[in-house]
């Protein structure tokens, strides 16, 4: 834990009191969004102080060229940028002719910050007295809206407490925005018109290179004390921005407001020529509704995905206050609605990585929005990668892979590779093992076996190509081997034979292998389309099985474990707990090559591999494994502690394994990491639902049949959440002394309870000891 001033709350993240060293960490905390757009929490108004601008719209990027000192064959031609979109969200404010600054107030108290979870809206209150010596209440309030996705609303409210004053608010836009994160300093955004029609304002602009083309609207209500006021704003217009300006004289305790409307159209949804239309008819529909009825909307909106998705925790407050943080900002960033997006690793809270597709979603990503949306969600995200499944074979062929051989990216935005170290793009490529064990997962979870047929069958077999031409067959070992590579554990480079990425690597050809034979004898039609698409023959398929039946796999018949990789018992091998606490985290304390010779575990790696297949391997070797590898471990990846949390759980390690619940779930909020200011570990969240449902829950698909093993930390009094599997919504509630189960909608649904079957009838409660 680095930081600790997130108070404590079931339902909102709050901060209280004012400082400005902790803004921009607070910015990243306190993001809201919507699926469609998002936004750093910064300061409507003016603020001179440190902070991290920051407004996104999704599917909207960048390509800026990539930038290394030495360029070598196959690098990615450019790092897709998370942009930072023309703003909309600000309102200078002056009193008494002083502008508000937080930075240059004499005074600020009562400074509060709350994220309300429950109801999706941020807002913000404190009391200023300015330079001037006016003091001010100022009260705030923010949403991004879930029924209208280009749409955001701010009440922003004014009281003078200790004289009349004369207060000017100037909402505008402006586009003349840059990224903090670039690599050539590139102008981003080309603005193409400023426009003004009434009390609306427009800015059309377009990305540079990629050519999308967004309209940024606004338009806004002056009120005092609640009545509207009927004002012509002066307008202000430079090239790239826009601005109206309101002025009322408020007496002391009266209070002037003003409500923004605000947002983006794109032409990912419209004709370029229709955005400023389609700007309107937002516009129009936000006004004529009003403030307070879209706030009331907006709160029945997270109200119904609250229902679904929700996780309570009895007795511990900061766990319950992560959980529901993590559930919130994955659903902030990703709902389901549109199948050209995916869940970016800072969803819309930063800039850092670039991208908006990491192996992350099919690791982590998928098991959540299976359980608390419905399979289509599940199936919209497997078939962004099918609809991706090209550009993986051009990836491959850029790297001198042939014969339709699948590389899926380890960033990207459009199906192409977009990351630029090479460590990555090169040697990273157990990614393709997530893609394929998605599918596999849906399957298992879902029951739905058509997506395989439809279009998953061909991603497998683009895979499997590529693991049958990546291995190298050692004369030495008489067996094949997989060089070069980076496994999860990404503080080891250009090793060779990784277990993790060798044992996916067989897995997959034996899974895509597995659903030929059945795709041929039980859906013949699409058997015979696919064959004819990827003119797969007899003689390659006797490769792919000489691979998978050869494998090599490094062990320790001292340790009696799976080997990291080749050399890993060749370091020294000093474990974390003698390790001075002055040198973490060692990412930041380090240099690379000092990373690189230790025996530290950035994150599971051959633990990873224990995970995803836990019914291969027998719980004595996972306990061996896990004791061995752990104590490496530094966790200093945000994917690390969900998985090491679900196996101490599965191994009765309850202590080890609520540290590990409260480390996934309050990394962010608690700065485990040291680096919240550069925006939020979104994808990772996933693993905190992980870590309650699959750790503490036991929850698991045997046989075609759910199962449970249900856990609870001392330090809980209870915890439920529910699920949706096949159809099905069931809700799990367990205390120190027992478990209820109840079939909330279905007919009839066995599930296995430490192992035994229990029968669940429609509404009935199932009370187990």
């Amino acid at each position: 834990m680095n930081q600790d001033y997130i108070i404590p709350n079931n339902w909102s993240i709050i901060e209280e009191g004012f400082d400005a060293s902790r803004v921009e960490s607070s910015e990243s905390l306190f993001s809201i969004g919507n699926g469609a757009m998002g936004q750093r929490a910064n300061f409507e108004e003016q603020y001179s102080g440190h902070t991290f601008q920051g407004s996104y719209i999704a599917g909207v990027y960048y390509p800026d060229k990539t930038r290394v000192g030495w360029w070598k064959n196959g690098y990615p031609e450019y790092f897709a940028k998370v942009l930072n979109a023309p703003s909309w969200i600000g309102i200078d404010v002056s009193i008494n002719g002083e502008e508000l600054d937080l930075f240059t107030c004499k005074n600020v108290e009562s400074f509060k910050r709350e994220l309300n979870m429950k109801e999706g809206w941020l807002s913000r209150s404190f009391q200023a007295t300015l330079q001037n010596n006016t003091t001010v209440q100022v009260d705030v309030k923010r949403f991004l809206s879930l029924d209208l996705d280009e749409l955001g609303a701010i009440q922003y409210q004014v009281k003078p407490i200790n004289t009349d004053a004369e207060i000017t608010f100037q909402p505008y836009l402006n586009s003349g925005i840059t990224n903090k994160d670039t690599n050539w300093d590139d102008k981003f955004w080309d603005t193409l018109q400023v426009n003004q029609e009434g009390k609306q304002a427009f800015i059309q602009a377009k990305t540079m290179k990629t050519d999308f083309h967004t309209c940024t609207f606004m338009e806004s209500q002056l009120f005092l004390n609640e009545m509207e006021v009927a004002q012509q704003p002066a307008v202000k217009t430079t090239e790239a921005s826009i601005s109206f300006t309101y002025t009322q004289q408020v007496k002391v305790n009266e209070t002037c407001a003003i409500h923004k409307f605000g947002g983006y159209t794109v032409d990912r949804n419209y004709d370029k020529t229709e955005l400023i239309s389609a700007a309107k008819k937002v516009l129009d529909t936000a006004v004529n509704s009003g403030f307070n009825t879209l706030l009331e909307n907006q709160k029945q909106a997270w109200a119904t995905i609250w229902e679904m998705a929700d996780i309570t925790i009895d007795g511990d407050v900061k766990a319950q206050q992560g959980i529901r943080f993590n559930i919130f900002q994955l659903n902030q960033t990703y709902l389901g609605k549109d199948s050209r997006l995916n869940i970016g690793p800072k969803g819309f809270t930063g800039e850092k990585y670039g991208g908006s597709t990491y192996w992350d979603t099919e690791a982590y990503c998928i098991p959540f929005y299976m359980a608390t949306k419905n399979q289509e969600v599940a199936k919209t995200l497997l078939e962004y990668r099918y609809n991706h499944l090209e550009k993986a074979i051009e990836n491959a062929e850029k790297l001198g892979f042939k014969n339709g051989a699948a590389l899926y990216p380890m960033v990207t935005m459009n199906g192409e590779e977009c990351h630029n170290e090479w460590e990555i793009t090169f040697e990273e490529i157990h990614r393709n093992g997530a893609i394929a064990f998605a599918i596999y997962n849906y399957h298992r979870y879902t029951g739905d076996y058509s997506y395989i047929p439809e279009k998953g069958l061909e991603v497998l077999i683009g895979i499997a190509r590529f693991w049958q031409q990546r291995a190298t067959f050692s004369t030495d070992k008489n067996k094949y081997v997989i060089l070069g590579v980076t496994g999860p554990n990404e503080y080891e480079n250009n090793v060779n034979n990784n277990f993790y990425t060798n044992y996916l690597a067989q897995w997959c050809i034996n899974y895509a292998l597995e659903n030929i034979s059945k795709i041929e004898a039980e859906y013949g039609s699409d058997y015979t389309r696919i064959m004819n698409k990827v003119r797969l023959s007899e003689s390659e398929l006797k490769e792919w099985k000489a691979v998978s039946e050869h494998m090599y796999f490094p062990y320790s018949e001292k340790h009696q474990v799976y080997l990291q990789q080749d050399g890993f018992l060749d370091k020294e091998l000093i474990t974390v707990a003698d390790l001075d606490k002055s040198q973490r985290p060692i990412n930041q304390k380090w240099s690379w090559d000092r990373i690189l010779r230790s025996p530290y575990i950035k994150q599971a790696d051959t633990l990873q591999g224990f995970y995803f297949f836990e019914d291969h391997f027998s719980t004595e070797e996972l306990e061996r494994h896990f004791d061995f590898y752990e104590p490496f471990t530094v966790h200093e990846s945000s994917l690390s502690p969900c998985v090491h949390s679900i196996q101490a759980a599965k191994l009765d390690r309850m202590d080890q394994a609520y540290t590990f619940y409260l480390r996934t779930s309050r990394l962010d909020l608690d700065d485990y990491n040291k680096e919240v200011h550069e925006g939020l570990h979104t994808t990772s969240m996933a693993g905190t639902w992980m870590s309650i449902v699959e750790g503490f829950g036991g929850m698991r698909v045997k046989d075609n049949t759910l199962a449970f093993t249900p856990k609870i930390p001392k330090q809980w009094e209870a915890y439920s959440f529910k699920i949706n599997f096949r159809n099905q919504i069931l809700k799990i509630s367990v205390a120190q002394n027992q478990t209820n189960f109840e079939l909330i909608s279905g007919d009839t649904l066995d599930i296995l309870v430490n192992n035994k079957t229990v029968v669940l009838q429609n509404k009935e409660l199932q009370t187990l000891n």
